[in-house]
């Protein structure tokens, strides 16, 4: 099945071309220009003296989050929530297996097979000395232990999945996060309670969710009162439809100005960790994907739910590394080199899952 670009927009059309371009601006910009990329990077939102979130970033992610909030008719999210097999798909994928087979290809991968060509050790913020591959292992779990409540909603609408599911499944994977993180995140790094930022975890939820959400029911409902459903449709989603993608190409250019000296003084190590963190995605998209279709959902639903758990909430996991371990700790930069592979990755991801979407019943005739 041929991937149907005409009514795609040229962000869309070469945004893997667009990625690779704001990551290499990123890390120019990080080089060339460290300043500024500190001035940015101090533009954040502190708690208990630690960067809980980045303001550029935050503005960044929600005008890439709006436009698709716009999009959704909460009608659709009503019917959505009336199947729950998708839903409860999702939470046994990413709270009874995903942490799990996380640990086990990071400590296969960081801690024996490429446990020779990662020495060192370092103190983190506890004053404790810890082993550099301990220490990338723990920020593989930060992420694996972080179900995607933001980005998902990008690839779901580029692989034309259910928006209103989607919607569903964030709103109570991000619940779940609240109960699940601390419990399980404390386990696999053995230690008896880590201390998980609650409201780093609330703000957010409440900065890349709940409020291009709001903005995005109100929005719409006045425009379809006052301009109609037609125009709507016609005119105001068409300007919005690249917003969204400009948005986190912006994003991505930001994130990697912050870590692009960390980036290039650290190559190999950067593959090291790559590796696992690529073989946990697969894996997982893999596993739901292939459940998805042998409990015979639609390709709508299906998509969707194998992408919420294969991506990850990045923005957490960096947080929470840096307020356990420190910002230039082996754990912090475990968690931005999970950005590095994630976009890419799940744009690959998306394509499959469009090529593939005759598999399911409904798309077989």
């Amino acid at each position: 099945m041929s991937l149907n670009t005409k009514s795609m927009s040229i962000f869309e059309r070469h945004l893997s071309v667009w990625v690779g371009i704001c990551i290499l601006v990123g890390i120019g910009l990080g080089k060339l220009a460290p300043g500024l990329a500190e001035s940015l990077d101090g533009m954040s939102i502190y708690v208990d003296d630690a960067p809980v979130v980045s303001i550029p970033i935050a503005i960044c992610l929600f005008f890439m989050m709006y436009p698709i909030m716009a999009k959704i008719d909460f009608r659709e999210v009503v019917k959505a929530s009336r199947n729950p097999k998708p839903v409860i798909l999702t939470l046994i994928v990413n709270w009874a297996i995903k942490p799990f087979t996380m640990l086990a290809i990071a400590t296969l991968f960081l801690g024996v097979f490429f446990k020779d060509l990662l020495p060192g050790s370092e103190i983190v913020k506890d004053g404790s000395e810890v082993e550099l591959y301990r220490s990338y292992i723990s920020g593989a779990i930060l992420l694996g232990i972080a179900p995607c409540t933001a980005m998902v909603l990008v690839w779901s609408h580029l692989a034309k999945g259910n928006q209103g599911l989607t919607l569903v499944m964030v709103a109570i994977n991000s619940l779940t996060m609240l109960f699940l993180y601390g419990m399980i995140g404390g386990w696999l790094l053995g230690i008896n309670h880590m201390p998980v930022p609650w409201q780093a975890l609330l703000l957010s939820v409440s900065i890349y969710v709940a409020l291009p959400l709001i903005a995005g029911y109100f929005s719409r409902m006045w425009i379809v009162n006052t301009k109609g459903e037609e125009w709507f449709t016609e005119k105001f989603l068409h300007v919005l439809t690249p917003v969204s993608i400009m948005a986190l190409l912006a994003t991505l250019v930001l994130l990697f100005s912050f870590k692009g000296e960390t980036i290039l003084a650290n190559p190999l190590t950067i593959l090291w960790i790559a590796i696992p963190l690529t073989l946990q995605t697969l894996l997982i998209f893999g596993l739901t994907y292939g459940l998805a279709r042998l409990l015979n959902f639609s390709y709508e639903d299906a998509a969707p739910s194998a992408m919420i758990g294969a991506s990850n909430h990045f923005e957490v996991a960096i947080a929470t590394a840096v307020m356990l371990f420190g910002l230039s700790s082996g754990a912090a930069l475990a968690t931005v080199i999970g950005v590095l592979i994630e976009v890419p990755l799940m744009l690959f991801l998306v394509r499959f899952c469009q090529r593939t979407r005759p598999w399911f019943s409904d798309e077989k005739s």
